[in-house]
C-alpha cells in the first residue's frame, strides 16, 4: 500500500497528477495550515504573452493560523476564472472537446464555500479525465496526532501504509527514522523529464496548470504526465508554439 499524503492544490501542474497517481491511496491534507502565496489557491495558464495567474480570493485577514479546510473565499471567482481560461484557450486544438467538462465544474465550484472543497473537486475530475484510479481520502478522516512527521506517520499507520510517497520539498523537515521504525519504506518523489507538446506560450513551460495540456492534447493528455522513457533530447522535434490570436 502506497500513501501519498498531499496539500490540496488548485488545477495544480502535470507533475501533481503524477505523484498521486503512483499511490494506491492519496490523502488530502488540508487539516494543515494554509499558507499565502502558495499553490492552495492558485495556478498558472498559459497565454500568448507567457503564463499567467489564476488567484483564487480568499479570506485570511485576521485568520492567520486557520487550516486550509477553513478557508472560506473573498469574493466571488469562478466565472472570472473561466473567462480568462476561455480567452486564453479558445484557439487551442482541443478546446470545443475540453470545454464543456471543465466548465461544468467551474459552474459547480462557484456554488461552493470552502477552498478545499473547491479543490477536491477540481482534483477528482481531473483524475477521471487522466484515468488516475488512486483512491483519495481526507486527512480529517483518520483524526491524525502530532505535528509534521509525527502527524504523517500517524496516518500512514492508520491506513495500513508500507510505503509513502514524499514530494521533494519535504527533505527540508520529514525525519525518515520513525517510518522506517514502524516497517513503512520512504520513497522521494522525482519529477520528469517530461515531454514537451504545441503550447501557446512565447516559451515552452512545464510548471503551468495541467489544463493546459488538456486544451493542447487532448487525448494524448495522461501520457504527458508521466516521465519520458527516451532521450530527453529525442523530444524536441515535438515542442512547438501555435500562432497567437
Amino acid at each position: 500500500m502506497r500513501v501519498a499524503i498531499i496539500q490540496s492544490s488548485y488545477v495544480p501542474w502535470k507533475g501533481f497528477f503524477d505523484l498521486i497517481g503512483r499511490a494506491d491511496l492519496y490523502v488530502v491534507l488540508d487539516g494543515a495550515q494554509y499558507v499565502k502565496r502558495h499553490w492552495h489557491n492558485r495556478n498558472r495558464i498559459m497565454t500568448p504573452n507567457g503564463p499567467s495567474w489564476l488567484t483564487i480570493p480568499v479570506a485570511t485577514k485576521s485568520r492567520f493560523a486557520q487550516p486550509i479546510d477553513e478557508v472560506g473565499f473573498a469574493a466571488p471567482w469562478a466565472d472570472k476564472h473561466w473567462r480568462a481560461i476561455e480567452l486564453a484557450y479558445r484557439k487551442s486544438p482541443f478546446f470545443t472537446e475540453e470545454a464543456p467538462a471543465l466548465k461544468a465544474v467551474y459552474e459547480a465550484a462557484e456554488r461552493l464555500d470552502r477552498l478545499t472543497d473547491v479543490n477536491t473537486l477540481f482534483l477528482k475530475a481531473l483524475m477521471e479525465r487522466l484515468d488516475i484510479s488512486t483512491t483519495m481520502a481526507r486527512d480529517s478522516e483518520f483524526a491524525p496526532q502530532g505535528a509534521r512527521t509525527a502527524r504523517l506517520l500517524d496516518i500512514c499507520m492508520k491506513v495500513g501504509a508500507t510505503n509513502y510517497l514524499s514530494g521533494p520539498s519535504a527533505r527540508e523537515y520529514l525525519d525518515e527514522s520513525p517510518f522506517a521504525a514502524a516497517g513503512i519504506a520512504v520513497e522521494w518523489m522525482s519529477y520528469g523529464p517530461y515531454k514537451s507538446y504545441a503550447q501557446r506560450g512565447p516559451a515552452f513551460e512545464h510548471a503551468v496548470s495541467v489544463i493546459d495540456l488538456l486544451f493542447s492534447t487532448g487525448p494524448a493528455a495522461a501520457s504527458y504526465c508521466s516521465p519520458m522513457t527516451t532521450d530527453p533530447a529525442a523530444e524536441t522535434a515535438e515542442t512547438g508554439h501555435f500562432d497567437n490570436p
